[in-house]
């Protein structure tokens, strides 16, 4: 008996020219640009930070990585789940255009895939990278101190 792949859901979205997919599951919600919070000393992945539902979530220019180039021009924010050996958290990732989801099954990895791609998909004609998050983004330091609303109200120009 021959098993048949299921589908799963995905959210598509788009860096400049190119689409990239995410596990719809690591995805809490779409968002419009907001204010981001920047501050001195921070990681180099790390654009700065958001305010979003009570929470104090990480900005993540992945164009950089995933392009070769930033993308100034940002449509929303994906905020999406990034999963840690301990730990899960938040991260906002620019988007510069509609984002869509879509069932599709995925084809794994390969060994010669850079860390950053869990799989592909197949769709509209087009090959899409379905990326994790993990690795695609930095690991969170769990000696940094939280960042406080005090910090973000000093923060403010």
């Amino acid at each position: 008996m021959t098993s048949v792949p299921e589908s799963e859901s995905f959210v598509l979205l788009r860096l400049g020219d190119r689409r990239f997919a995410v596990a719809a599951g690591n995805i809490a919600e779409l968002v419009a640009p907001s204010r981001i919070f920047r501050f001195p000393h921070r990681t180099p992945e790390i654009e700065g930070v958001i305010l979003r539902r009570g929470r104090i979530v990480p900005v993540c220019d992945v164009a950089e990585k995933l392009l070769g180039k930033s993308l100034p021009v940002r449509r929303f924010y994906l905020i999406a789940q990034r999963r840690y050996v301990a730990q899960t958290e938040w991260v906002a990732l620019p988007v510069t255009g509609e984002c869509e989801l879509i069932l599709a099954e995925m084809t794994p990895a390969g060994e010669s895939d850079l860390p950053h791609v869990s799989g592909w998909l197949s769709h509209a004609g087009e090959v899409i990278e379905v990326l994790n998050l993990s690795a695609l983004t930095p690991v969170p330091q769990p000696s940094a101190a939280p960042i406080t609303e005090l910090a973000l109200q000093d923060a403010r120009p």
